[in-house]
């Protein structure tokens, strides 16, 4: 069983926590990316990126200065995003160290699929960019399957808890006979499940670590998830789908 994350925005760039410990997987492909950015304006990089002077400028400054192999930090402490604060990697104990590094792995536009410890770079390019490469006209097709063929490769269970920009690259080539649950965080509001950006990004880092304390390798043990006022619904969820219902007071 693999659990898949999505990355987040910002970044730091840590070289004394941990140790980093292989270089990922799609390296090559990456460099491809990395040699297109560098090719790009600043015009052009700040549209890629849809964002203010100060984001663009940090980042561009970081490709001038892009090794891909060296001054690297562990892909799981790079990213600083509500997600990653939830799940709080940096205060995991060794037995939890040790099952995410074997069940979790970590979606991104930039290096494909990431282990926890793969050592990475500060970057920021989101899957969802506008960025065509060669044939590609886009990172969805710069991908493909490649993805989605690596992940399976080591399973057959993939529990979902990526947003739907970067589990697209999983949910359309799942194989035959293997098995993706995805985790829905939501509250129920006229009749319909809502899920909201900032407590479904909290909910996933807490489902994370809930998962690493408790060890967890059978996908029906998630159901027992109960944090931030979560409840498994049995009435609303089915093989596919785990949906997690947030109670909440009258005045929230």
């Amino acid at each position: 069983m693999k659990m898949i994350i999505s990355p987040a925005k910002k970044m730091n760039f840590d070289t004394d926590s941990l140790p980093w410990e292989e270089l990922p997987l799609f390296l090559d492909r990456t460099q491809l990316l990395c040699e297109k950015l560098c090719s790009m304006s600043y015009a052009e990089l700040k549209k890629l990126w849809k964002c203010n002077d100060k984001i663009a400028e940090l980042n561009t400054e970081r490709l001038k200065n892009m090794d891909l192999r060296s001054n690297l930090t562990p892909a799981v402490l790079s990213y600083e995003g509500i997600q990653y604060q939830y799940m709080a990697p940096g205060v995991f104990s060794r037995e939890e160290l040790d099952y995410v590094k074997e069940h979790l792995r970590i979606l991104s536009g930039f290096y494909g699929l990431l282990r926890p410890f793969d050592g990475v770079r500060p970057y920021r390019l989101e899957m969802q960019a506008k960025l065509a490469m060669g044939q590609a006209k886009d990172l969805y097709a710069f991908w493909g399957d490649s993805l989605a063929a690596a992940l399976f490769s080591e399973t057959d269970c993939v529990i979902n808890l990526a947003s739907k920009e970067y589990s697209l690259c999983i949910t359309r080539f799942v194989p035959a006979g293997a098995r993706l649950i995805t985790c829905v965080f939501g509250e129920q509001q006229a009749g319909k499940i809502v899920e909201k950006g900032t407590m479904c990004k909290m909910a996933r880092g807490e489902m994370v670590r809930y998962m690493a304390e408790n060890q967890i390798e059978n996908p029906a043990e998630l159901r027992q998830f109960d944090r931030l006022n979560y409840r498994y619904s049995a009435e609303c969820s089915d093989e596919k789908t785990f949906v997690f219902l947030r109670e909440c007071s009258g005045n929230q």
